[in-house]
């Protein structure tokens, strides 16, 4: 295939990497600004541009990964130049309505996984959520799913708002919980790292246990005298506070 990647970021430096892996480099990259479009493209042994004018019309496949924010504007000014090929964006929340009556084909590949972009991971074990305007173009985009990951399967936009939302819970919440532990360790002279053979028990429990039933911990075991000194400590900071009492409540609430 001749692929275009839109966009030079976390999940398209990933994407890109990937597809330069196994021998399907993209043709192209494109990004707003040409050092971060020129950075991935070093990466990959491909070409650069931050010109709409000069990104090619004849790709097999254009790959939108950009904000979400700055999507419809990208996906405008591409399909207004780029008329053939397929057009699909990565993102989670998105619509691919939003290539309607600007592309005849067109879709959605989004890979569920956490990118950095200086972090490469194995992409061949990510979920991918496929959707797409039609029989020919859903081929075309799992053909291309499938050369990224071993795990494809089709998604409809609403059962994937759905997803993207238990995404944010399940990872984005976490992790700002563990930042808000790093807070509390670094005030008392600890390294987060003490907690990581915690964190790696906690994810390893999950491959065998529903979360439910990993729960642990003063909440789920109605230790309501705990709770309260650890709020107690919490005084001073109520931020932390409140996010301690809210999770506290629906755990004691939940509880197996």
């Amino acid at each position: 295939m001749k692929i275009v990647m839109i966009g030079a970021g976390n999940v398209a430096t990933n994407i890109a990497k990937t597809l330069a892996k196994i021998g399907e480099t993209p043709t192209q990259i494109w990004s707003r600004t040409l050092a971060s479009a020129e950075a991935l493209a070093e990466t990959v042994d491909s070409c650069a541009t931050s010109d709409w004018n000069s990104v090619m019309k004849d790709a097999d496949v254009y790959i939108v990964s950009v904000k979400d924010d700055a999507m419809l504007g990208v996906i405008e000014q591409l399909c207004s130049r780029c008329k053939h090929g397929v057009f699909v964006h990565t993102a989670g929340t998105m619509s691919m309505s939003l290539f309607m009556g600007k592309a005849e084909h067109y879709g959605v590949l989004y890979p569920m996984q956490t990118f950095s972009k200086q972090k490469e991971v194995n992409f061949r074990t990510i979920p991918c959520f496929v959707e797409a305007s039609d029989q020919q173009t859903l081929d075309i985009i799992m053909e291309l799913a499938r050369l990224l990951s071993d795990n494809v399967r089709e998604l409809k936009e609403a059962d994937r708002k759905w997803l993207h939302i238990a995404a944010v819970f399940s990872c984005n919440f976490a992790n700002v919980c563990n930042t808000m532990a790093a807070k509390i360790l670094e005030r008392h002279g600890l390294d987060f790292n003490v907690m990581l053979p915690l964190l790696d028990e906690t994810v390893a429990k999950l491959h065998r246990l529903h979360p439910k039933e990993a729960q642990t911990g003063p909440a789920s075991r109605g230790d309501v005298g705990v709770v309260g000194k650890h709020l107690a400590l919490l005084e001073g900071d109520k931020e932390l506070s409140e996010v301690y009492s809210v999770l506290s409540d629906y755990i004691l609430k939940n509880r197996v």
